[in-house]
């Protein structure tokens, strides 16, 4: 990517090396982070017990650094965080809405979140009761050498599929996943979690066209983001920790269906191109 004339966003909060992580409510947004867990192949209760654990001690978080960063894995996530900004505040303003900036939540190992305890072995993730994406950036080292999808692209595509949450989240649509849950069976809540996954990464690939229209992407950054979509497919994680497919239980969609509404996004550039809970084909 070519980022090095894009503003860094001061919307960053940097929690790195700060340790003694605690407390945080339990709900829905702990349920949210479990779903991801699931999807990173970690086992959904252990979220919700070390949430339980933690929130008993009660201690506040104390408050990280605010702005851009100084570092350089920092500068780099805040700029793409910045191109998101951009992206979605034009993309709003001409549909005639406000777009409200999220925070980006650095750390490190652990830390409190308004959905409960965010763990580093969940992956990034986005919490709709604070509007806030949380990521410890040695996931991308785990999307380099476990995953199999190096490079920038690959790594702004999963901070642009998390603010593609919270595009969903202003438009009401976090909602409908928060609503079916508890109250339809397992298999009805999946696949509208499928839903709405693969819309976030329509939604990232709608920020990717933009980007590519701002001259931001180089040679091979489109293919970048595809094998990060292909690499986290629920198909293609389930084989590999566990040596079959249960297509039931997917809550991210497959690796081809995530890098086709990828594609959707990223060619059309369009939101309107990515309803995915009214196409019959996913």
């Amino acid at each position: 990517m070519e980022l090095g004339n894009q503003r860094g966003s001061g919307n960053v909060e940097d929690r790195r090396g700060m340790g003694g992580v605690v407390g945080g409510g339990i709900g829905v947004g702990t349920l949210v982070i479990a779903v991801i867990a699931y999807f990173l192949g970690i086992d959904p209760t252990t979220v919700i017990d070390a949430s339980q654990q933690i929130n008993s001690q009660r201690a506040p978080q104390q408050a990280g650094r605010q702005g851009t960063p100084e570092d350089e894995m920092g500068q780099f996530v805040s700029k793409v965080l910045a191109s998101t900004e951009d992206v979605w505040t034009e993309i709003f303003r001409s549909g005639g809405k406000q777009y409200r900036d999220p925070k980006l939540v650095l750390y490190t190992g652990a830390t409190r979140t308004a959905c409960g305890v965010g763990q580093a072995a969940m992956g990034p993730f986005y919490c709709p009761n604070d509007q806030q994406l949380y990521i410890d950036l040695a996931f991308y080292d785990d999307l380099r050498k476990r995953f199999g999808a190096p490079g920038d692209f690959a790594q702004a595509y999963v901070i642009a599929h998390e603010v593609g949450h919270h595009v969903q989240n202003q438009l009401g649509i976090m909602q409908k996943l928060q609503s079916v849950q508890g109250r339809t069976s397992r298999g009805e809540a999946n696949q509208m979690s499928v839903r709405v996954e693969l819309q976030a990464d329509c939604f990232a690939g709608v920020w990717g066209h933009h980007a590519a229209n701002a001259k931001l992407l180089d040679p091979g950054d489109v293919e970048e983001a595809l094998a990060a979509a292909t690499a986290i497919g629920d198909d293609r994680l389930q084989k590999q920790s566990q040596g079959y497919v249960v297509p039931e239980s997917f809550t991210h969609g497959s690796s081809a269906q995530r890098v086709r509404w990828f594609r959707r996004g990223m060619d059309s550039g369009r939101m309107s191109e990515c309803d995915t809970f009214s196409s019959s084909v996913l």
